[in-house]
């Protein structure tokens, strides 16, 4: 099946979205390493509707407007790999959870090293919210769109920052109300700290 990209402009720097038919396969931050995703030849689609609709949620997610995506995902790993991702898409926004969270989340409480190296090939960012896991005594581990776009990200949704403050320098202001998505087909996992407590608020 052909894959297609468009470029988006963000406040975490150029994106590269990608999409496998009418299924969302990817989110490239600018300076991705070149085979942390591995994908195919792509042709450029600056009109395909599954891209045009990435852009728009995140669009709304920058700006404060949404919480969670409702886009089709096509995860393209090892089954591992899938298990990991998958549980990405359970943690609420505003929430975090560790390596070893995941890890026993998917069955595999020993995995702690391979549930991180999954994580670090997250194809899927931001969508598949890889930013939301942090080590274990609340450091923010490596990123692979880099730690300053993972505290960015991880303040937006902790609502101390948003789209116009990171342009204008204004103080935030208050987030409209957001759309929903739909709940992820994955069984939720049980209740951990809000990430507030990250920022001390």
């Amino acid at each position: 099946m052909t894959y297609a990209y468009k470029l988006m402009d963000s406040p975490v720097g150029k994106l590269t979205l990608v999409a496998k038919g009418e299924c969302l396969a990817a989110i490239l931050w600018e300076n991705d390493k070149p085979n942390r995703v591995r994908l195919p030849e792509m042709s450029e689609a600056n009109e395909s509707p599954i891209l045009l609709e990435a852009e728009r949620q995140l669009n709304e997610y920058f700006a404060g407007t949404r919480d969670g995506f409702d886009l089709a995902l096509d995860f393209q790993g090892t089954e591992f790999q899938k298990k990991v991702w998958h549980a990405l898409l359970t943690i609420p926004f505003g929430e975090t959870r560790s390596y070893s969270d995941i890890a026993a989340q998917i069955g595999s409480v020993n995995a702690v090293r391979a549930v991180g190296a999954a994580n670090g090939r997250n194809p899927i960012s931001i969508v598949a919210p890889c930013h939301r896991v942090i080590g274990a005594s609340g450091e923010l581990t490596g990123f692979a769109g880099g730690l300053a776009n993972k505290m960015f990200l991880l303040s937006l949704e902790a609502g101390q920052t948003s789209l116009e403050a990171a342009h204008a320098g204004n103080p935030p202001k208050q987030a409209p109300s957001r759309p929903r998505a739909k709940p992820a087909r994955t069984a939720p996992s049980p209740e951990y700290g809000t990430q507030a407590t990250l920022f001390g608020n």
